[in-house]
């Protein structure tokens, strides 16, 4: 209800970012209530790479021993580079969409070959590299390099789009871009902070799938969401595709204590992996 009577009010949300009133109230909320995190605040490009890639499917505190374990067998690029894919799977296993693994180290052999195993400091460099998108070629720029470029996220849309109220579906690329330029003209001197200041309110704050705590939040004076009171409503998502369902057969082979693996194909469904043997389709026998 409250979203209709704001549609037919015909406000588009349309809210112009302002430094006093956007940037300088979210770093000094950011400088007091930031989380202490492992990769954080390190000035190790690598670092933020590895954490950036583990985080898109994961909880930060399941990440969080994942990260020490992975970085304390694989400290750099060149350890990344030269590490045996069984071990490296083995050390992604329980992360799941394990080619995020396998473009971890097609990366690294690249960065080995062509960047004398660094990450380049240079945003579109990092965008033409293998599993790196806009988001995280924005943080490891930003965050790593000080360079001014947004780092635009699920976290980021939604704050942004209940700062601005706007009504815009936050899947549409569009809308993404947009955000992505209004962030960069506002983009203070810290870039890496500011970043992650927007993904912290986000996450701490600005919640997904609950009320957002906006009594807490240092932008609700300007928050035009919170000024309608459609702050629960937002942001704006189309629909989800219905999920494909495969049946399989898990064939179970035990003998004398023992039980047989088999490696799965290249291609397809848990590539390369092992496990039992699977035959697709329901088997009765």
């Amino acid at each position: 209800m409250h979203i209709a009577l704001y549609d037919e009010e015909k406000n588009t949300g349309a809210h112009m970012l302002k430094q006093d009133q956007f940037v300088t109230p979210l770093l000094a909320w950011y400088d007091k209530n930031k989380r202490e995190m492992v990769w954080r605040d390190r000035g190790n490009a690598y670092y933020t790479w590895i954490s950036e890639i583990m985080l898109q499917q994961t909880r930060i505190e399941a990440a969080k021993d994942y990260f020490v374990r992975f970085t304390e067998e694989i400290p750099d690029i060149q350890s990344l580079a030269n590490v045996p894919q069984e071990r490296l799977l083995k050390l992604w296993e329980g992360l799941g969409y394990y080619n995020r693994a396998k473009n971890l180290q097609k990366t690294a052999k690249i960065l080995v070959e062509e960047y004398g195993a660094e990450l380049p400091s240079d945003y579109e460099k990092l965008l033409a590299l293998p599993g790196i998108g806009p988001y995280t070629a924005g943080a490891i720029a930003s965050i790593a390099y000080d360079i001014k470029v947004p780092a635009v996220d699920g976290n980021v849309l939604r704050v942004m789009m209940r700062y601005q109220a706007s009504l815009e579906d936050i899947t549409k690329i569009s809308v993404r871009r947009r955000v992505e330029g209004e962030l960069t003209e506002v983009m203070p001197e810290r870039p890496g902070d500011f970043n992650q200041a927007i993904m912290e309110l986000g996450a701490l704050i600005c919640l997904p799938n609950h009320p957002p705590l906006c009594t807490q939040c240092p932008l609700r004076q300007e928050c035009k969401a919170y000024a309608h009171g459609i702050q629960n409503e937002l942001p704006i998502k189309a629909g989800k595709k219905e999920r494909r369902i495969e049946a399989y057969t898990v064939l179970v082979c035990v003998c004398d204590r023992k039980m047989a693996l088999m490696q799965r194909p290249a291609k397809g469904l848990l590539a390369n992996l092992y496990g039992f043997a699977m035959q697709e389709g329901k088997l009765t026998s």
